[in-house]
């Protein structure tokens, strides 16, 4: 079944955006080309790019945008090849070249050095850029980031969670996903299968590996300050994957284990996510 009600609601989101003084256009890659939201803040901090998960566009970060936009200079906000309003890739997209084409696309996008936001898949694109582009980032904070090394049994139960064939197994996703789940992804519920059989994530879970990890070496030469925030109610990635990044990010990197928050912080609780990316943002050098 086609999905019917997220059409609708990504509609909504965009006009809630354009309400805000968010413009849309999008940006040439090498799958082709992607759509943005880059909305100009009424504020004084650094402007923020925000990388969203597997699942997700970027609408569904419509309530965390809107209240960084009254303190931070600007957002910037891309959606993935075949999700939210970009057209389908014209190559297969396996994690390297959506890694590779959010880097040109955030470079075709870029001014001044940025606080980047990533969250799940969004983490890891983030990280990818950080070591890419260092001298463009001024912050980065990774939300419960994917990228970490997993054991074979690990990886197969991470995989399994995204095989929506029934509403309930749509239920058991999100009871990982969130510690509440909010009101958006339970209307959402019956067309999870749909939305999980999509092409950019069918071929982004095909090519990723249980091995598929960022540099430990790189991790712990990353410049910038650093924010991980791992909720204590995240049951989609394993402990071990909190402990990876623990072990090899930075030893300047803070990190946050904020209770009754699952995997998507700025979904399940935007005004708190975003307060936390603005106090960051304040600490800045």
């Amino acid at each position: 079944m086609r999905p019917v009600l997220l059409p609708a609601i990504e509609r909504v989101g965009r006009a809630v955006l354009r309400s805000r003084g968010v413009s849309t256009r999008f940006v040439e890659t090498s799958l082709g080309p992607v759509h943005v939201f880059d909305g100009p803040g009424r504020g004084s901090l650094p402007p923020v790019v925000v990388l969203q998960g597997l699942g997700s566009s970027t609408v569904a970060s419509t309530p965390f945008i809107a209240r960084l936009l009254p303190h931070v200079r600007r957002v910037v906000a891309p959606d993935y090849p075949g999700k939210g309003f970009s057209p389908e890739a014209r190559a297969r997209v396996t994690p390297d070249a959506l890694g590779d084409a959010m880097v040109e696309a955030l470079d075709a996008l870029a001014g001044e050095p940025a606080i980047v936001v990533g969250n799940s898949l969004g983490g890891a694109v983030a990280l990818r850029y950080a070591i890419a582009r260092p001298a463009q980032v001024a912050g980065l904070v990774l939300l419960s980031p994917a990228g970490a090394r997993s054991t074979e049994d690990e990886w197969r139960a991470i995989v399994a969670s995204f095989d929506i064939r029934s509403r309930a197994d749509a239920k058991s996703l999100f009871d990982r996903l969130y510690h509440r789940v909010p009101l958006v992804p339970r209307l959402l519920a019956h067309e999870v299968g749909a939305l999980m059989s999509r092409r950019t994530v069918r071929e982004i879970l095909a090519g990723a590996t249980a091995e598929d990890a960022h540099d430990p070496a790189a991790l712990g030469s990353l410049p910038m300050p650093v924010l991980l925030v791992w909720g204590k109610s995240d049951r989609l990635f394993p402990e071990s994957h909190f402990a990876y990044y623990r072990r090899h990010l930075p030893p300047h990197t803070i990190t946050d284990r904020p209770e009754r928050i699952g995997h998507t912080p700025h979904g399940e609780a935007p005004a708190w996510a975003a307060e936390r990316v603005l106090q960051f943002a304040r600490q800045l050098p």
